[in-house]
């Protein structure tokens, strides 16, 4: 290999082959490096554009952060499929196999222990979202006020209202995360998603993920169900089963190709990376 190393996911040995031809990003083909009893799944990529200085300029250009997410995540999803990933960073990047063998060497005892409790389990994300922000209109238009302290009355009724509709939406979402995280092994609760990055309808009021066996994903799946008939006004997204990103442990630290660690990168990375898991 001559190119720069892009590592998608660390996992243990394999059981079964990776499909055939697997492709990733820049179209290279996914590759296996084992040491120490661990495995980098890993593409070469060219150093024209994955070196850092290139890098920082594409992470800019959304359309290629989006579809170097969907590469990325393609991967992924065919690991999901053999095996308990535990996944790396977007635009994760090594000069070299030795970089990649110092980095699983540096965090060993790391992988070792976030595969074993992670072996079996899947991520699956929820979110609710309001469907409209605005109180319903009534039946009949309010009155044309007469004088500034009708109107002033009337802007209060349509300020308590709003925020009626955020505590019910508030109060459902708190109810749900509790049952769900009271089945799930664990969870996360994540900021709000930005609509205008994520394109999603609504005022997202919960986005969380969740740790659950792979063996009662289905009861996880019919307990979410359940719900969404109890939230008029308010719409609930379940995505997954995903590789469980939420759950791998310890933050990266972001150094250039070419050291040991990664490539750095603009916070809009993580959120390509989801948009990418969610079919944005």
């Amino acid at each position: 290999m001559t190119g720069l190393r892009y590592v998608y996911a660390v996992c243990r040995p394999l059981d079964a082959p990776l499909q055939a031809e697997l492709s990733g990003v820049a179209g290279a083909p996914a590759k296996l490096l084992n040491h120490h009893g661990l495995v980098a799944v890993l593409s070469e990529v060219p150093e024209r554009d994955f070196a850092e200085e290139p890098l920082r300029a594409h992470l800019e250009d959304l359309d290629w952060l989006a579809a170097t997410a969907r590469a990325h995540q393609g991967v992924i999803d065919a690991l999901t499929v053999v095996t308990t990933p535990l996944p790396m960073r977007l635009a994760t990047v090594f000069r070299d196999d030795s970089g990649v063998r110092s980095m699983i060497e540096a965090r060993e005892e790391h992988f070792g222990r976030t595969l074993e409790r992670l072996e079996g389990r899947v991520e699956w994300g929820v979110k609710v979202y309001i469907e409209n922000d605005r109180p319903q209109e009534p039946a009949q238009p309010a009155p044309k006020p007469v004088s500034g302290r009708d109107y002033l009355r009337q802007r209060r009724q349509q300020t308590l209202a709003h925020e009626d509709l955020w505590q019910k939406a508030e109060n459902f979402a708190t109810r749900l995360h509790d049952k769900l995280s009271a089945f799930a092994e664990d969870s996360r609760l994540h900021a709000p998603q930005n609509a205008t990055i994520s394109g999603a309808a609504g005022r997202n009021v919960l986005n969380a993920a969740y740790l659950v066996p792979r063996s009662h994903s289905e009861e996880f799946v019919e307990l979410v169900d359940r719900t969404k008939d109890d939230a008029p006004g308010l719409r609930v997204e379940l995505t997954g089963p995903w590789a469980a990103y939420s759950f791998a442990g310890e933050s990266q630290a972001s150094e250039g190709p070419g050291e040991s660690g990664e490539s750095a990168q603009p916070a809009q990375s993580a959120q390509a990376g989801q948009n990418a898991r969610e079919g944005a």
